[in-house]
């Protein structure tokens, strides 16, 4: 018999598949104090959850017997993941489940702001007719700047097609086939802020889009330009949109997300009468709840029957003897895969794999979809995983390649995976040492001997003596300190690449004072 809890409140089509099984126990607890929580957890086999439980680390630690964390919807802010990895316990999400609404709620939030509709209705509502206050504007002829095209983001640009709007879309993967597909136009950043009437994002909040729309984003755009955030709160500096609000620079913006949930009382957004507001409400429908609660229940359900792994984030869809057999090089898959991504400019065109060795004698599949996690996951995060990394490549045009070679002088197994973009190409390849401890080999035409994990620093530079001494010694003042370090070289004199593993972040300040030295020719942040 297994225990299943369910913490947040679920649409009775997902409970109703789990009631069904009758090895299944499911005991419907919503708000749970955290307390409360770790102490019952202990007896369950599976949790199921929305936003509102955190499952954090103290939660999974006590929980002795937990197998499946289901969370019905996409965003793992309220999930530790990594402690859940460590347990062994699979984390699923429904990563498509809510498409369609956040879709819709984004243009209905543009044509909220382009006809006033919000304020207007609150004044007939007062006993006001001022048709002219809330004069508006119209959509058709104008151009809407997408940051972001994944699932939503894309079908945020068919419905903006349909009404006579030009798309143009800014995604670090999408190709230039894809966006002719789609028809629409492919920009750069500083593209979409220079000619977009309407911006609306659709991407994850990492350390790369926080902020992408700040007050220098701001500057740069059209006047009059109308702004929209339905994805994750942080994306967009809050307080510099309202500055280009009172600026008269920006027309007007819309927010169903914000930077801190819910909102605080005295949040300035409430008083602007140009900002339409909703809270959270992008998969808020009859649809979408059901949809996220069904998917979710089909998964946990087949995940603890034996059944198969779906949507799993941290876990591959193998049978568990293999994956046994696998886990090292899927492990060491993703991570080399993470590694050249963080390391190529440009968009990404094409991914080839070359297998060598030993490990090309086993079914590649999982490897090869750990490796595309491992590429995509820096900017997608948790919209990318085990079982749509593959899809995902594939619906942003790029050319996903495998190839294998049974013989092997230098390593017994090997892994190449080598990232072809817009500006040119990076490879980085790894191997296992006592088949369970990863290495990273070769960065492009560079030996190396790299642990990849944690924060590296992946320098080119001049081969002068003290450089090592420099970074070094930036690195001290900083209290940063160097766990371990490589160094590769094409010939004395020539370029060198140093590979530095550290035990903190690196504030860009502080790689910014290595790349102004003279001999350091680039410096990149790795975070595995």
């Amino acid at each position: 018999m297994f225990k299943i809890l369910v913490s947040d409140p679920l649409a009775q089509e997902g409970v109703d598949i789990l009631k069904k099984v009758k090895e299944f126990q499911v005991d419907v607890k919503h708000k749970l104090p955290p307390e409360e929580l770790k102490k019952i957890i202990k007896d369950y086999d599976a949790l199921l959850v929305r936003s509102e439980t955190k499952v954090t680390k103290d939660i999974i630690e006590a929980a002795a017997n937990l197998k499946v964390i289901g969370r019905a919807g996409v965003g793992l802010d309220n999930v530790d993941l990594t402690s859940a990895s460590k347990r062994g316990i699979i984390v699923m999400n429904t990563p498509g489940g809510n498409t369609m609404s956040t879709a819709e709620h984004a243009v209905s939030l543009m044509l909220s702001l382009s006809r006033n509709i919000p304020q207007a209705d609150v004044s007939v509502k007062k006993g006001e007719w001022e048709r002219k206050k809330f004069m508006g504007t119209e959509v058709y002829g104008k151009t809407l700047g997408i940051i972001g095209l994944g699932r939503i983001g894309t079908e945020v640009a068919k419905r903006a097609i349909a009404f006579g709007i030009k798309v143009i879309a800014y995604d670090p993967f999408l190709s230039m086939d894809r966006a002719n597909e789609l028809g629409i136009e492919s920009g750069e950043l500083k593209e979409i802020f220079k000619r977009a009437d309407y911006i609306t994002v659709h991407s994850p909040l990492t350390a790369d889009t926080k902020h992408i729309i700040d007050k220098n984003a701001i500057d740069c755009m059209k006047q009059g330009v109308r702004i929209i955030n339905c994805a994750r709160g942080g994306i967009i500096d809050e307080a510099a949109v309202l500055e280009g609000i009172n600026s008269g620079k920006i027309a007007g913006a819309a927010f169903d997300v914000y930077e801190k949930e819910p909102p605080l009382k005295d949040n300035p957004l409430f008083k602007c009468d140009k900002v339409v507001l909703t809270p959270h409400l992008g998969a808020s429908t009859e649809e979408a709840q059901i949809n996220v609660a069904v998917e979710i229940a089909d998964s946990v359900r087949d995940a603890l029957l034996g059944c198969g792994i779906r949507n799993a984030v941290n876990v591959p869809c193998v049978d568990f003897e293999l994956y046994k057999i696998l886990q090292p090089y899927i492990n060491l898959g993703e991570k080399v895969g993470a590694l050249v991504s963080q390391l190529a400019k440009g968009r990404t065109q094409e991914i080839q794999i070359k297998y060598s060795g030993d490990v090309a004698k086993y079914n590649l599949s999982p490897i090869t979809v750990a490796i595309v996690k491992g590429v995509l996951s820096p900017v997608l995060q948790e919209t990318v995983n085990y079982v749509n990394s593959l899809i995902v490549a594939k619906e942003r045009g790029i050319r996903v390649e495998e190839m294998r070679a049974t013989m092997l002088e230098e390593y017994s197994s090997l892994i190449s995976v080598e990232i072809k973009t817009d500006t040119g190409v990076r490879s980085v390849s790894g191997t296992l040492f006592t088949k369970k401890d990863a290495r990273i080999v070769k960065i492009d035409e560079f030996h190396v001997d790299a642990i990849p994990e944690g924060y590296m620093i992946v320098a080119h530079n001049i081969d002068v003596p003290g450089i090592i001494g420099m970074m070094g010694t930036i690195l001290g003042k900083n209290n940063i300190n160097i766990a371990a370090m490589t160094f590769g070289r094409e010939k004395p004199g020539g370029k060198t690449l140093s590979v530095l593993n550290v035990d903190s972040a690196v504030q860009e300040k502080v790689l910014n004072e290595i790349r102004n030295d003279k001999n350091i020719l680039d410096a990149t942040l790795i975070k595995l």
